[in-house]
């Protein structure tokens, strides 16, 4: 028995489609990769030379092939420059190891020489993809990820094609066109998928969730990680405001309309200068545990500052960019934070730190006092702890003490001194986020009597200074300011440029009061294109709420409001279902009714309409029956077919008289079976017109059919 073999352009169409998807998914891997952001300038232009110039020889349909001994003479230079990057130049295991992978694919697309290499590929492709998992939590990764999924299956497929027609010696008899083929491979891929997010995501939200956070360690710092800790030089601030990554999200209770445009988000105070940054003394956090999530601060803060007599209240929602950060920042004067948090920790300045390990800071509740006092009366004295942590000074220049005690000597009191120098700063200089090109030897004196500009670093420290040179308690409050609302989501939207330092100051009697020496800045325009730009930002911000931070207490809200939509979806669908049936009863009843009071008019009706329903339910045999009969009365238009209809007329014809053909008989197998000749003669006859006529499609030979049938007719007469 010979076989076929496939032919040539088969074979190379399915190995062109192949290598074209497997250069797709290199290309869709690095494209993830550089969409992070976090890739350097040089080994993103490399890697896209390279991607470029291998793209061009895949359209020219040339190839340039690395030798395998070129291919480990680089191998083993590149262990040698793997512990220099690790070691000088990215200085982090993840920016080496990226840089690893990126240099073996492209050794790799220009020295494929085994179908092994091909996978290596498409493992690196997938190993970039994972590297851009690490390196970024924005919603583009979403899209990304759905095309190189896309690009996957269709390379994998195009792959296993490729190798099976590769194995297969048999051809098959038609082949469809390139174009066609294409089509096909780019629609199964596209359904296939759909069907893997869809599996997937469901799969996500019905996964048990856990806490482990294995590649956290691997990320990189967020802006939080650097101006939020407890040192913090001069400057820091200025350089985080630089940035337009957004830090959180906010939602603010009864405030659908953006009327809290000017509220303060504390995050930490710092009590120690020495003329170039800000310290904290170590100290030993306190600590607070809730197994249910829910800290009541009411007493511990109210203690150190009591609420004032008409004191304001707000709830709010804060959901957290993801990062390395342990603080809560809060609004005012923190009263309570609820979240899926067991233990809370607290220092000094009542900054209040997440150390629950199992659990990072993502989404949390709370409940804060932003009133602040207009007008304090003088107290007592000043607590000893409070004078010794918050009345320091470092070498301070005569003319600051100078400065504030001039300013402030109308006043009659320590919060108007406060009040005073705090109007001076806001009137008398200007804010610009431009650093000084080199660092003087005293910032504040430098920014109070010679650049006379600065952010609000400086204006906060500076009023700081002169405060406790007027013996008046005071720290350096860093956290943010203001945010832009979201009239989409009804959401603040804070960013790293809306970073802010600000004052507290001690009173007897009334506590830690806030002051801001910082002028309004200039509102930088609007980021993105309006209201689009808004609708992207819920989409980000659905995908941190419940992708991101997808944890357990998600898993079981989401779980428990399943619960609730079903049960309330089967009560509606018990409900209906019962007025349905009520309905169709009393209807019934009211035919019954009406068919007693006149039978026979009934009774027709009743047989047209079993009529109607045994025609409709044997609509596609009438339909075949009639098409049938068409063929056979004009069987030289559809020779094949019409063919097949009288063969079977024939058959049961000739059955009738006691010859019946079996399925596993060829149509001359049954002729001679017959024993009578005359009859043998013409069903022999019949069939060398209907093989004609069903085989080699001719017109002719399928008019006869007719005519040879009416002779089998009358023979059996």
């Amino acid at each position: 028995m010979s076989t076929a073999a496939i032919p040539r352009d088969t074979r190379s169409a399915v190995e062109r489609y192949f290598e074209i998807w497997l250069f797709l998914l290199v290309l869709t891997g690095f494209a993830t990769l550089a969409a992070t952001g976090k890739l350097d300038l040089p080994a993103l232009l490399f890697v896209s030379a390279a991607l470029v110039f291998r793209g061009y020889l895949l359209a020219k349909r040339e190839t340039l092939m690395l030798s395998e001994q070129w291919t480990t003479y680089l191998t083993l230079a590149y262990v040698l420059f793997y512990l220099a990057d690790f070691l000088f130049i990215s200085r982090t295991f993840v920016g080496a190891s990226v840089h690893l992978v990126l240099f073996s694919m492209v050794v790799k697309i220009f020295s494929v020489q085994r179908d092994r290499d091909l996978l290596y590929l498409a493992v690196l492709s997938f190993l970039e993809v994972l590297a851009a998992a690490v390196l970024t939590v924005d919603s583009v990764f979403l899209g990304a990820f759905a095309i190189f999924l896309l690009v996957a299956v269709a390379t994998f497929m195009a792959l296993e094609m490729r190798r099976t027609a590769r194995r297969t010696p048999m051809a098959a008899r038609e082949h469809a066109h390139a174009r066609h083929f294409g089509r096909a491979l780019a629609l199964t891929a596209a359904l296939l998928m759909c069907a893997i997010l869809l599996a997937g995501t469901v799969i996500f939200f019905v996964l048990p969730r856990i806490s482990a956070n294995y590649l956290a360690a691997f990320a990189p710092r967020s802006v939080l990680a650097t101006g939020f800790t407890d040192e913090v030089n001069l400057g820091q601030i200025g350089e985080i405001q630089q940035s337009s990554e957004v830090v959180m999200h906010v939602r603010v209770e009864g405030d659908s309309t953006g009327k809290n445009p000017d509220l303060h988000w504390r995050a930490i105070a710092l009590a120690n200068f020495d003329g170039r940054k800000w310290t904290n003394p170590a100290e030993q956090l306190r600590l607070l545990r809730a197994r249910d999530g829910n800290f009541v601060l009411k007493e511990i803060v109210t203690a150190a500052t009591p609420l004032p007599k008409n004191w304001q209240a707000i709830n709010y929602r804060v959901m957290l960019e993801p990062g390395d950060s342990h603080l809560y920042f809060l609004a005012g004067q923190a009263l309570g934070i609820f979240g899926n948090y067991r233990v809370i920790g607290y220092d000094r300045g009542f900054a209040f730190y997440n150390l629950d390990r199992e659990h990072t800071i993502g989404t949390y509740q709370a409940v804060a006092n932003v009133s602040v006092p207009t007008a304090v009366e003088p107290g007592g004295a000043i607590p000893p702890e409070v004078a010794l942590y918050y009345l320091q000074l470092p070498a301070v220049d005569p003319r600051v003490r100078d400065l504030a005690a001039n300013i402030s000597a109308s006043a009659s009191s320590d919060f108007q001194r406060a009040k005073l120098l705090e109007e001076y700063l806001r009137a008398k200089f200007g804010y610009t986020l431009e650093l000084p090109s080199t660092v003087p030897a005293d910032p504040i004196a430098n920014f109070l009597f010679a650049r006379k500009q600065g952010h609000c670093e400086y204006f906060a420290s500076s009023m700081a200074l002169m405060l406790r040179t007027q013996g008046i308690p005071s720290r350096v409050v860093n956290g943010f300011r203001g945010g832009e609302f979201n009239t989409v989501t009804g959401n603040y939207i804070i960013r790293a440029r809306d970073a802010h330092s600000w004052v507290e100051a001690y009173f007897p009697g009334a506590g830690w009061v806030p002051f801001d020496p910082t002028p309004s800045s200039p509102q930088p325009s609007a980021v993105g294109f309006g209201r689009i730009y808004y609708y992207l930002d819920a989409a980000r911000e659905f995908w941190r709420e419940w992708v991101i931070n997808y944890d357990f207490s998600h898993q079981n809200a989401v779980s428990n409001s399943a619960v609730v939509r079903g049960r309330r979806f089967f009560e509606r669908s018990r409900m209906t279902l019962q007025r349905y049936y009520a309905q169709m009863l009393q209807r019934a009843r009211h035919l019954q009714d009406r068919a007693a009071e006149t039978p026979q008019s009934w009774g027709t009706t009743g047989a047209f309409v079993v009529l109607g329903l045994v025609l409709l339910l044997n609509v596609r045999r009438i339909v075949r029956a009639l098409r049938s009969l068409r063929l056979a009365r004009t069987p030289g238009r559809a020779p094949q077919q019409a063919a097949s209809i009288w063969y079977e007329r024939m058959t049961r014809s000739v059955a009738r008289r006691g010859y019946e053909k079996t399925p596993s008989q060829t149509p001359f197998e049954f002729v001679f079976t017959i024993d009578d000749p005359y009859l043998r003669a013409r069903v022999e006859a019949f069939t060398r017109a209907y093989e004609s006529a069903r085989f080699a499609d001719s017109p002719a030979d399928a008019e006869r059919l007719p005519h040879l049938f009416d002779d089998i007719q009358t023979s059996a007469r």
